[in-house]
Formats: structure tokens, C-alpha cells, sequence
């Protein structure tokens, strides 16, 4: 079923408010196997939102609000719906109950404007919210159909799950099913030179690349009949890309870098330390953020200067004098005392050159060196990004640090 989604209120035209509805009801309605053709924002206007229903319905079956059934003048949702779907507006008994409930609970004596909430189209299914007091409400008209829901993302996403996504379902012809790869190590234009082939033949699963800060997303998609029937197509098409560019591939559940790292390094129990020069500690940031982690993460040293590498990682002064910070003797010594150290089974060393400045033809800004240390194995990684800037340079350090550890725990089949 082709579906719009139209957002009212003048706070989210205005971006006073950041719009998560969309995003949310565009992920639901695509795994019920409903077609999102448009986004629309629309301000409390009865006109303009008029017009955009007008506009939606010329290329859509089905219309989702959210907002603008507050007990305010400036709540005109419900009325427009219900005058463009000619219906009239009734008392909703089961509604006006709710709101009395809501009152006496909150000790405050219903308004007139309340009444105006319980108030509602009289061939409406209406979709009680226990989540506030604005109910929600379906209403159809020669094979279209408006679905009401309140603004509040806490309202709407409740009423979703237990009314409206029920409701829908009722008339789910098909079911959408699909996994999201994620990527490291690899170009969005070369991903899809890899997959070129797959690509041009695909029908149904379909696949799309997105490319994000330093890596890649592969999103894998299929609408049938069944469930069971769109994961096999989607599990096999997830086959025949790995044959391709599985060497890449960190993820098949859409999960960030340090998540998948974190999670590996805590279900074998593999203790981790860092030290960071050139990336102060973002290395240690990331990998923290995964629940647990603390089970197997000892400690991350930010030793920025000349000094700070000599005194806490016993890094000769000779080695900086003739290579300088930014080298892989360096990175090397790092990792090795920061191993004598903290005696973790994995230890890693980030140094380098992050930008703008200070670069040069020999050490241009991106270069990098990363040391790591599993068990018996050494090894020091040289990279050079070709970017000045300096932010992006230091996430994107953090993620070849997280690719080095995530291939040594999968050569350890950890």
C-alpha cells in the first residue's frame, strides 16, 4: 500500500523539535510491507494541511499524521481530516470517560477544551492513548484512509504498538524483511563495482549502498508473501555478497564497529589496553560505550607528549629523537611497554599526524601508525588518510584501531 507520512505542528517546520516520528514510523511501516512514498511537513494550518492531504491522496492510499490533536485552537488535525474525508465530528463517549479518569487522577477539573479532545469523526475507529490524553483515530473514504496519531513521540510510538500496527496489519498484503551489513575497509564506489553484477540483475531481494563516515552500509531487502520467505531471499542474497566482499564485512545486524569488537572481546574474556597520542582518548570513549565492557577493559593511557611516552611506556628517547612520534618505531615501543605495563592480552598503540597542521612531504597530515599486541603476535599498521580535517582524521583513526583488534580476535576465532 502506498503511504505518506505528514507531520504537523509549526515547532516541526520550524525545527524547534528534531522529527523522530518519521524516521520511526518509516522503519515500521516498511517491515508491515507498506510502500513510504513521501514525507510531508505541514505547520497548524486547516489550509495548508488540507492541501497536502489533497496532494497525498493523488499518489497514496493511505495517509499517517502525527500531531495537532491537542485540546488547542491551534489543533486542527482532526478537524481537517474529518472535513476532508466528509465526515462530522461526534462526542466519543469511551473518550470523554478516559479524559474525566485523566482528570480526577491529576486532581485538575476538566477545561472546555478538553471536550474537545473526546470529540470525534463518527465512522472513526478510534485508537484509545494510555500513554496521554489525545486519542488517535482511522478514518476511511473510497478506498483511502487517514491514520491520526498524537505528536509526542512517547504517545505515538505506545499507540502504534498496541493500536494502530494491529489495525494495519489487518490489511498487510506483503511482508517486508531485511538485514543491514556493515563494512569497513571499503569505498562506497568500490562496494558497488564489487557488487555490480548483483546490482544490475537484482529484482527482489534488493540491494542499496550508503557510505557513512570512513565506512560502508549494505542494506538487503525483500517483500513477499511471508516472513520465512523474505529472510531465505535476504539470507541468501547476504551469501552470495560475502562470496564478494566478505573480507569487509564487520557486521550482518547493522551494529557499530566498537559494539562488535566489544562484545567478541567480552564473550572471550580477552583483557585490552590502550595508549592514544594523536586520537586523546577517543579509542577508549568508543569501546566504553559497550555494556559489560568493563568485565575486560584495564585501561587507556593518553600519552600526547615526548615525555609522557617516555615516562609511562619507557619509549626511548633516541627512537623520538630520530624517527619522531609519528612513526612506526615509535607505535611500536608504545604498544610493547604499555604490554610490560598493564600485561593485557591485547594492547594497542595509536601516533600520527591528525591535521591541519604540522605536516609535511615526507609525514603528511593523516598519517598514522597503529601497534598491537595479541598474545605472541606484534604487529604496527601504516595509514595515510587524504584529509586535512582533523575531526574526521581522529574517527577515523579510532576505526582502523577497532578493525585491527576485530581481524586479530577473528583470526583467533574468538
Amino acid at each position: 500500500m502506498k503511504t505518506a507520512i505528514l507531520s504537523v505542528g509549526t515547532e516541526v517546520l520550524f525545527g524547534q523539535i528534531t522529527n523522530t516520528n518519521t524516521v520511526y514510523l518509516s522503519q515500521q511501516l516498511n517491515l508491515l510491507g507498506f510502500d513510504v512514498m513521501y514525507h510531508y511537513t505541514v505547520g497548524d494550518n486547516s489550509g495548508r494541511l488540507a492541501e497536502m492531504i489533497e496532494l497525498a491522496f493523488r499518489d497514496c492510499d493511505l495517509i499517517i499524521t502525527t500531531g495537532g490533536l491537542g485540546p488547542t485552537e491551534d489543533d486542527l488535525t482532526k478537524e481537517t481530516v474529518c472535513q476532508a474525508l466528509h465526515d462530522q465530528l461526534v462526542m466519543h463517549e469511551p473518550s470523554l470517560r478516559a479524559l474525566h479518569e485523566i482528570a480526577e487522577k491529576r486532581g485538575r477539573p476538566m477545561t472546555e477544551n478538553n471536550y474537545k479532545q473526546a470529540m470525534m469523526p463518527s465512522r472513526a475507529t478510534v485508537f484509545d492513548n494510555d500513554a496521554g490524553s489525545a486519542p488517535g483515530f482511522a478514518l476511511s473514504e473510497g478506498g483511502k484512509t487517514v491514520v491520526c496519531m498524537p505528536g509526542p513521540p512517547r504517545e505515538m510510538i505506545r499507540m502504534w504498538e498496541r493500536r494502530v500496527q494491529p489495525y494495519l496489519e489487518k490489511s498487510q498484503t506483503a511482508v517486508i524483511y531485511y538485514k543491514t551489513l556493515r563494512l569497513f575497509g571499503i569505498g562506497e564506489s568500490s562496494l558497488e563495482t564489487e557488487l555490480l553484477n548483483l546490482i544490475d540483475a537484482q529484482t527482489d531481494p534488493t540491494i542499496a549502498t550508503y557510505a557513512k563516515e570512513g565506512e560502508c552500509s549494505l542494506r538487503i531487502a525483500s517483500k513477499r508473501n511471508s516472513l520465512s520467505e523474505a529472510q531465505r531471499a535476504v539470507s541468501e542474497m547476504a551469501e552470495q555478497v560475502a562470496e564478494r566482499v566478505g573480507q569487509y564485512i564487520y557486521s550482518y545486524d547493522d551494529e557499530e564497529l566498537a559494539q562488535v569488537v566489544g562484545k567478541k572481546l567480552i564473550k572471550g574474556k580477552i583483557s585490552i589496553s590502550a595508549c592514544e597520542s594523536c586520537t586523546g582518548g577517543l579509542f577508549a570513549g568508543a569501546l566504553t560505550s559497550v555494556p559489560g565492557i568493563s568485565e575486560v577493559f584495564d585501561r587507556s593511557l593518553v600519552t600526547y607528549t615526548y615525555n609522557a611516552k617516555m615516562k609511562e611506556l619507557a619509549v626511548k628517547e633516541e627512537t623520538l629523537s630520530k624517527y619522531t612520534a609519528e612513526s612506526s618505531q615509535v607505535a611500536l615501543e608504545m604498544v610493547q611497554g604499555l604490554k610490560e605495563k598493564t600485561g593485557s592480552r591485547i594492547c594497542i598503540s595509536v601516533t600520527g599526524l591528525t591535521g591541519p597542521g604540522g605536516g609535511s612531504p615526507e609525514k603528511p597530515v593523516g598519517l598514522i601508525y597503529i601497534g598491537c599486541i595479541f598474545d605472541d603476535r606484534t604487529e604496527v599498521k601504516e595509514i595515510r588518510m587524504r584529509n586535512v580535517n582533523r575531526e574526521w582524521n581522529r574517527h577515523y583513526a579510532v576505526l582502523c584501531m577497532l578493525d585491527i583488534v576485530n581481524k586479530m580476535l577473528e583470526q583467533k576465532a574468538v
